[in-house]
């Protein structure tokens, strides 16, 4: 059974996420999915960070935690979604890459709601932390990767030049159809990377970087 990787990036409230495997060193989408992590899809459960600086503090910590439960559980749901697919098509969903922020570490709750630049990162990072809870629990391995960083670590892994790794995005996009936007052609880079990585970390394929593994937020 071939292995694939499940690559990405995260939105307020929702993910793009892309599945690929590798033939001959060049990345085949097997599937993608736009789920969304919250239950009721509007400002106030997108924005939880934004929503609860309205809050009296331990209301404010009740709401957090249960839009942290339902995305958690979405998550989850979504990736069983996925593994069961690349199952059918005869693949094995091993590992997930997420593309991260800044990777800033944040404070306790009530520093976070007395920003406002806080709680914009916060809201990121309550549905990026939700993917790698479900990761864990469905025991992939992962990689997080900062955004900011995907091409030059792609481009040195996969030994190709960042504008042919952007070039061929594209191409995999004219494949597959619309919706094909920056979300599915970085969330297929960074698949695409986890799957050279493992590779590499398993003495394969030469094209190929480190491969990390990020802990979960408790």
């Amino acid at each position: 059974m071939r292995e694939a990787a499940l690559g990405v990036r995260v939105h307020s409230g929702w993910a793009a996420m892309v599945a690929v495997a590798l033939e001959k060193d060049e990345p085949v989408v097997l599937s993608r999915e736009r789920p969304h992590l919250v239950k009721v899809f509007n400002y106030s459960y997108r924005q939880p960070y934004h929503t609860a600086e309205k809050m009296p503090l331990e209301e404010a910590r009740a709401f957090l935690s249960q839009v942290r439960a339902e995305a958690r559980s979405l998550a989850y749901d979504a990736l069983g979604r996925m593994s069961a697919r690349l199952q059918e098509a005869g693949c094995r969903l091993s590992r997930c890459a997420l593309l991260l922020a800044s990777g800033r570490e944040l404070p306790e709750l009530e520093r976070i709601l007395a920003s406002h630049a806080l709680i914009h990162t916060a809201d990121g990072e309550l549905f990026r932390e939700s993917i790698l809870y479900a990761s864990e629990k469905c025991g992939h391995g992962v990689l997080a990767v900062r955004e900011r960083e995907l091409l030059g670590r792609a481009a040195k892994a996969l030994r190709r030049k960042e504008a042919a790794l952007l070039r061929r995005a594209t191409e995999v996009g004219r494949e597959m159809g619309a919706p094909w936007s920056q979300d599915e052609k970085f969330a297929m880079l960074a698949a695409w990377l986890a799957l050279a990585a493992r590779n590499n970390r398993n003495g394969g394929s030469p094209r190929s970087g480190p491969y990390e593994t990020r802990k979960m937020a408790a």
